[in-house]
């Protein structure tokens, strides 16, 4: 069970996430102030650490220097107010993970966060898939999370080739034609666009199969299927 510290000077935003997070099965405890959230951070070894940058004592950032000078495996997801590129930039140069600014949705912070810790902490081989997820072979797509991995290796992915891949993976073993693609991820009409199916499935493919068993495959004069390897 993940364990996440939440950390804000508003008493009530740190329950809210607290709860949002205790929802999802998780661990989660607050503070309320950069002293406390490191003390806590020492004493309960978080997995992560949702971290507001203005705190009224210390600034998230050395918050941040303090909590990693001890346990720099911690992953660390900045919750702010602040939006400009040199905020953002600093917090990830200073170790952050990813940024949300306020306001924000609790499901972006839920799924951030889910993201961040499955990269760090992988499930051991042959653990079941998350709930939901389609899984082809040795590949594994998981919607709610937004999150592609094959033989265990995460695969980024842009939204549109994610959804691309999503579509052929609902329909395993079956050949779409492009005019299909079009309309299921693009919602165009059919009419000249093939080649923008074309360089999406090339991009796939560099991402999916390259030095692998291919799994993506052209049927000449009919389409694209998707099939587990080997």
């Amino acid at each position: 069970m993940y364990r996440i510290l939440v950390v804000d000077d508003e008493p009530d935003l740190v329950e809210v996430v607290c709860g949002a997070l205790r929802y999802e099965g998780w661990e989660a405890r607050g503070a309320t102030d950069g002293t406390a959230a490191v003390a806590a951070a020492a004493e309960w070894r978080p997995h992560a650490v949702v971290l507001d940058v203005m705190l009224p004592d210390l600034d998230g950032l050395e918050v941040l220097r303090r909590i990693h000078d001890g346990a720099p495996e911690v992953r660390v997801l900045f919750l702010t107010a602040r939006d400009a590129v040199e905020d953002r930039i600093a917090g990830i140069s200073a170790g952050g993970d990813d940024y949300v600014t306020k306001p924000f949705s609790l499901a972006e912070v839920v799924v951030r966060l889910r993201g961040l810790l499955r990269r760090a902490f992988p499930a051991p081989d042959g653990a079941a898939p998350p709930p939901g997820a389609l899984v082809l072979g040795d590949l594994v797509l998981d919607p709610a999370a937004r999150e592609v991995a094959r033989a265990g290796q995460p695969v980024e992915l842009s939204p549109t080739e994610f959804a691309l891949l999503h579509h052929l993976m609902q329909h395993p073993r079956r050949v779409l034609s492009k005019a299909q693609l079009l309309e299921a991820v693009w919602s165009y009409d059919f009419g000249g666009q093939a080649h923008v199916v074309e360089l999406y499935i090339s991009y796939l493919r560099k991402k999916l199969d390259a030095g692998r068993t291919p799994m993506i495959h052209t049927v000449r004069g009919a389409g694209y299927l998707i099939k587990a390897a080997g």
